[in-house]
């Protein structure tokens, strides 16, 4: 019962996150919230899988994972190419 109480809480801050993204003032606030989903998507499975006995959720947490790493690479390339496309006009 305590591991759907916490998924339920980390289910609130993905909630918080989505305010943030809409409101965000920047990019990169946006870019972090996103990042609050991966993460809390992340914990949610974990904590999904010990709570309900199924070790295949790992495994899935473990590839959204790589994927937010991902994520957070092409958003600082792409800032970064962008910023020096800026500073050469």
């Amino acid at each position: 019962m305590i591991y759907v109480g916490v998924a339920l809480f980390l289910l609130l801050t993905v909630v918080l996150g989505m305010i943030r993204i809409i409101a965000g003032p920047t990019v990169a606030d946006r870019m972090m919230a996103a990042q609050l989903f991966g993460t809390s998507g992340l914990a949610i499975l974990l904590v999904l899988a010990q709570g309900m006995n199924m070790p295949e959720l790992i495994d899935i947490a473990l590839t959204f994972s790589l994927l937010a790493a991902l994520a957070t690479m092409t958003f600082v390339r792409r800032v970064w190419y962008e910023e020096e496309k800026n500073d050469d006009s």
